[in-house]
């Protein structure tokens, strides 16, 4: 990666990250206080309504923000053309879900969520024009801009959701800050210049379609491997179990969309630019730098949570049945992590035919699992997202390997040793002091806090021992930014 390709490529994931610090933090917020206002059941409709709103985003978006980043056409024009079919989808969908509600709500055990899904689906056109806008704004590798649109309406849906679950409105609470939310992002993003005008180019539409053909189901795909669990719960098991494993899987999600969405949101620009400058040689070695960066982040985030998953009391009670799926989402979520790095590589090198098929082998595998396991209650359900992530983790190297972008197993390895090692410096005394009974009982906020600071200081510490080269390397780059070596 050239020094000015190197630099920006830093200091993007340095300010997405801090987009994302900002707005997931206020969703972690949300999820904390309804957690401790709400019931299992409660939690659960919630949860059911915005995993149809987001099953809804996804088939209005199909895939096609990528192609700004990608196309070779004046960008704008084909930010606008894509504005037109994805607020047009948008509106359509919101449509069609407010119509078959009821129906829906019902099949999958949760009437009670019928007005809910309504109220969500209103969302789905604004949604739609932030998207776009955000796709212009990642070919520019410009994410400071986003700290408004995506920040600050991910904190006024925030400020909004705990207010009304404070004064008693239970879980519609959720779905308007929702709503404020997805409404927020393209005004915001307007008033930072990233206003996009409707328009439509036949050239344009013509691309965004056969990008569409194939990277939009493998979208839905992934939407659906994300989504299917709550519904597969809610079907089966109804919607207390579908609120005991919705903490749990909204916890295990927090590394996943701080880190490795933030990488992967910068790794496709970069990989993208490399590829149309006829550098794709090197980009093996961008590969495996990324992906030392979401293992390394990621992986003491996850150790924690796995190590803390009892401290889930916090809450009250009620919510010691999410400790158990806690500890085996967290190992799902660190083989997501890598798989979204991989899969940026996999797309931006023009390869979008595999990237459904890797997408749909992991549906298959997860779909067969749950339907064999589902009843068997939550943690099982927990096991199968694990066991079907983990199986798509070395297929998708050997794919990246056949594609000659791998990055080397003995990279890897290493980082993983790594990982593991500092893993366990600040696991092993954590527990140790825990079973000792140096932090209380496990529903002790300030032991839960002491038994945080236990663990990052180990890992942490480890991990800078561990990771000097690569520290010397952002420090650097960071040194070259500062001198103008991006210009």
């Amino acid at each position: 990666m050239s020094n000015g390709l190197g630099t920006r490529a830093v200091r993007g994931s340095l300010w997405l990250g801090v987009v994302n610090l900002v707005s997931k933090s206020s969703q972690m917020l949300v999820t904390l206080v309804l957690a401790a206002l709400l019931s299992e059941g409660e939690l659960g409709v919630v949860a059911l309504a915005v995993s149809l709103v987001n099953l809804g985003q996804v088939v209005q978006s199909i895939g096609v923000y990528d192609v700004i980043s990608r196309t070779e056409q004046d960008p704008r024009r084909m930010a606008g053309t894509v504005l037109t079919m994805s607020v047009g989808a948008g509106v359509l969908l919101a449509a069609i879900l407010a119509l078959a509600a009821d129906p829906i709500s019902t099949a999958l055990g949760a009437p009670g969520a019928a007005g809910l899904v309504r109220l969500a689906a209103l969302s789905l056109p604004f949604s739609a024009a932030g998207g776009v806008q955000m796709g212009l704004l990642h070919r520019d590798l410009d994410f400071r801009r986003r700290m408004l649109p995506d920040g600050g309406g991910a904190v006024l849906g925030a400020v909004v959701t705990v207010v009304l679950a404070l004064s008693g409105a239970g879980p519609t609470s959720l779905v308007v800050g929702l709503l404020c939310t997805a409404v927020a992002q393209p005004v915001f993003g307007t008033l930072v210049g990233a206003g996009i005008r409707p328009r439509w180019h036949r050239g344009a539409a013509r691309e965004a379609v056969r990008w569409i053909a194939v990277v939009g189901p493998a979208a839905v795909v992934a939407a659906l491997l994300v989504n299917l669990d709550y519904l597969a719960i809610g079907h089966v098991l109804g919607t207390d179990a579908v609120g005991v494993y919705s903490l749990a899987y909204r916890l295990a999600w927090v590394p996943y969309i701080m880190v490795a969405v933030v990488l992967g949101a910068v790794a496709f620009p970069v990989f993208t630019r490399m590829v149309r400058a006829g550098r794709s040689g090197e980009l093996p070695a961008v590969l495996g730098k990324f992906t030392r960066a979401a293992l390394v982040v990621t992986g003491g985030l996850y150790v924690s949570l796995a190590v803390l998953s009892d401290r889930v009391v916090v809450l009250g009670e009620r919510w010691a049945p999410a400790a158990g799926p806690l500890v085996l989402l967290s190992g799902y979520g660190l083989g997501v992590c890598l798989l979204q790095i991989w899969y940026q590589a996999v797309k931006a090198t023009g390869h979008v035919r595999l990237y459904l098929a890797l997408e749909t082998t992991h549906l298959t595998v997860l779909v067969l699992s749950l339907v064999l396991l589902t009843r068997f209650g939550v943690e099982a359900v927990a096991a199968a997202q694990l066991a079907a992530a983990w199986v798509l983790v070395p297929v998708t190297w050997w794919a990246l390997a056949r594609l000659t972008v791998a990055p080397a197993l003995k990279e890897l390895a290493g980082v993983a040793v790594k990982v593991l090692a500092a893993a366990a410096a600040g696991a092993v005394p954590a527990v140790a002091l825990d079973r000792a009974g140096v932090f209380g009982a496990t529903g002790s906020l300030p032991g839960a806090l002491a038994e945080v600071a236990v663990l990052v200081l180990g890992y942490a510490g480890a991990t800078l021992l561990a990771q000097r080269g690569a520290l010397g390397e952002l420090k650097t780059l960071r040194q070259q930014e500062e001198l103008g070596a991006d210009r």
